[in-house]
């Protein structure tokens, strides 16, 4: 080890490091939240798009099987009439 001049000198050195360790450490904590919350955004958007589509389809199969029902119905009528 060195000289006590240079004992308090490595002391202010290390409680430097400490104090840049701890910095270094929260805005990896922050990151870390942030990407979080990016990813969960992200999540929300993806699972609405996906209901709305869900909705879109259910909806034109409703359409599309009542246009084919008519069509059924106009075929028996008119193997009814021959």
């Amino acid at each position: 080890m060195k000289m006590a001049k240079n004992g308090t000198k490595m002391k202010e050195e290390e409680k430097n490091k400490r104090g840049q360790k701890r910095k270094t450490e929260i805005t990896k904590k922050k990151q870390r939240k942030k990407k979080r919350k990016k990813e969960r955004k992200k999540k929300r958007k993806k699972e609405k798009r996906k209901k709305e589509r869900k909705k879109e389809r259910k909806k034109e199969r409703k359409k599309g099987g009542k246009e084919e029902r008519k069509k059924e119905r106009k075929k028996e009528r008119k193997e009814e009439r021959k």
